[in-house]
């Protein structure tokens, strides 16, 4: 009868723990003036998957046919930079499920203004923001990999339950508060809050592997070696358990000839009496000064594990306050960064849970701490910032000096850095979709221009600019885009398509399930790359455009369409 009710009680239950908001089940697109607006998932806009195109470097780095494998700092959104980092192929390559280490230290939606950011999100924006992006970090994570995310109460409690659905809550790992300033603010109405928090799970609980950290003195001061044993210094350990054990009652006589009649009272010997014995004729049991005491197990100090096991309170004296920060960059930089995060305190999360050449990655970047540490430490890293300004202001010359050793901050000294290697700068497409009359079309710099006629010519179609087509050869029509061809680009341009009618699509970057999508909607159609003898010239004159544009917007103070520019800037919109 019980077994009945149990089971049928069990039917009840359905559903699972989870935090729901306003427009949970909706998706956000990002603006380039630094705001979001809803949209529905299916907007191709949300799927979109957007080239990286190189914009500068530094020091030294690969061929540019290998541009995936250096040290990368991406401008632009985090959700679009992950988003290539997953689909992009040659990105895809190195990082879909390579990354060893995410750290992310997000706004903390603290509804303040910074000089460098607004730090005032919707409650439900914000948490929409932040799980949209861990998704995509989840997909680039190794199975022993970790994520990071640095909070402080204000969305700490919410972000932790969001992770729980994205990860699993078997994979928590644990939340570390950080003292993150040495005394309490007499200004504060109630209790000064005093640390922040940092969000602590894994791709995988049974691959992870943290590091122990170093020993400290008052560690090592507890050994001593009284008996002058030759196996060195040792502390004594009790040899009693709780655990019932069935040969772990009986009388101990000690050297003394004192009889012990056994362990107290609900207790047992952790070793039966053969073994006592045998560790006692090894010189491994303590008796006390006058071979009276009961027994004690010496445990030697060279038997001991090299480290300790990092603790969920991390202490100012060990990774720094939250002023060592501001000071590191303002002695670097000459300028004040709002939120800089010490680099004692990256120093211990890249230690402790990566080994050198291990994919670290920051999606938040701003003054570029997480770069600055993990390149001085001898590990790869990706810093995405969607900021232009930020970047030229803090974490680009940050990192120029860090590579030409001119960093004598830090953990510089720690990490023994001198200087040396270089990063890649990649700038972030533009979208290719555009809204008309309120629906969902290519951009017409994406399907216009120099590129697709040049294109139609090659392949020899009749140019023809209808978008989304450019070029025609009968019931043949070409669409060139310059842009990563998808299955979801492929899917808007077939709908363009009428009765009988088939389309070659090129594109300057095709994703592998581009082509048999197309089939699928448009039998006949196919997808093609753009032939590198014209994307060569292209890419080319379209670089030099940019920079000379560019360079004169920065000398006129305007953005690179001639507005005036704003803080945060308009990102640069490629011809």
């Amino acid at each position: 009868m019980s077994d009945h009710r149990e089971q049928a009680a069990g039917s009840m239950y359905h559903g699972r723990l989870e935090l729901t908001w306003t427009n949970k089940d909706q998706a956000l697109l990002w603006s380039e003036d630094g705001t979001y607006r809803w949209v529905l998932p299916a907007d191709y806009r949300v799927a979109e998957v957007r080239l990286l195109h190189d914009a500068g470097q530094v020091g030294d780095v690969g061929p540019p046919a290998r541009r995936a494998a250096d040290n990368l700092l991406i401008r632009g959104d985090a959700l679009n930079a992950l988003t290539s980092l997953a689909r992009i192929p040659e990105f895809q390559r190195e990082y879909l499920g390579r990354v060893r280490l995410a750290y992310l230290d997000p706004p903390f939606n603290t509804q303040q203004a910074f000089d460098q950011y607004d730090d005032a999100l919707e409650h439900s924006v914000w948490l929409t923001m932040m799980r949209d992006r861990l998704v995509q970090i989840k997909r680039l994570l190794r199975e022993d990999g970790s994520v990071w995310v640095h909070l402080d109460d204000q969305e700490m409690a919410y972000c932790r339950v969001v992770m729980d659905e994205i990860f699993g809550r078997e994979n928590f790992v644990a939340t570390v508060a950080w003292q993150r300033r040495p005394d309490p603010r007499n200004t504060a109405r109630h209790i000064s809050t005093d640390h922040d928090y940092l969000i602590v799970f894994a791709k995988n609980i049974q691959d992870l592997k943290f590091h122990l950290l170093a020993r400290t003195e008052e560690m090592d001061s507890a050994y001593a070696n009284p008996d002058n044993d030759p196996r060195g210094p040792w502390r004594r350990s009790g040899i009693t358990a709780r655990n019932p054990y069935s040969l772990g009652v009986y009388p101990v006589t000690t050297p003394s000839g004192r009889v012990v009649p056994g362990p107290p009272h609900g207790t047992y010997w952790r070793f039966s009496a053969a073994k006592l014995k045998e560790l006692d004729e090894d010189n491994r049991i303590y008796w006390g000064p006058d071979g009276r005491s009961g027994p004690y197990l010496k445990r030697f100090l060279t038997e001991v594990a090299q480290g300790r096991v990092t603790g969920s309170v991390w202490p100012p004296d060990e990774v720094g306050y939250v002023r060592n920060g501001k000071e590191e960059v303002r002695r670097l930089i000459g300028a004040v960064f709002a939120t800089p995060k010490p680099e004692k305190l990256l120093y211990r999360i890249v230690t402790i849970s990566t080994d050198p050449g291990d994919v670290v990655l920051d999606c938040f970047l701003g003054s570029g701490t997480t770069a600055a540490v993990a390149h001085k430490l001898g590990r790869r890293w990706v810093g995405v910032e969607r900021s232009a300004d930020t970047l030229a202001t803090f974490a680009i010359p940050r990192m120029e000096k860090v590579v030409a050793g001119q960093d004598p901050g830090g953990i510089t000294s720690a990490a023994r850095w001198t200087g040396g290697g270089g990063f890649r700068i990649l700038d972030v497409a533009p979208s290719m979709f555009a809204e008309s009359r309120g629906a969902v079309v290519l951009a017409d710099w994406a399907v216009n221009g120099e590129l697709a006629e040049a294109t139609a010519a090659q392949l020899g179609y009749e140019f023809r600019f209808d978008p989304p087509f450019c070029g025609s050869k009968g019931r043949l029509l070409l669409s060139v885009v310059d842009g990563l061809i998808t299955s979801e680009v492929v899917e808007l341009i077939a709908a363009s398509l009428e009765p009988g009618e088939r389309a070659v699509v090129c594109g300057t970057a095709v994703a592998v399930d581009a082509d048999a999508a197309l089939k699928a909607v448009s039998p006949g159609s196919r997808v093609r790359r753009i032939p590198a003898s014209i994307l060569a010239d292209y890419r080319v004159a379209t670089r030099r455009l940019f920079h000379t544009r560019e360079a004169r917007a920065v000398q006129a103070n305007l953005d690179v369409n001639g507005s005036p520019a704003v803080s945060p800037p308009v990102e640069s919109a490629r011809p």
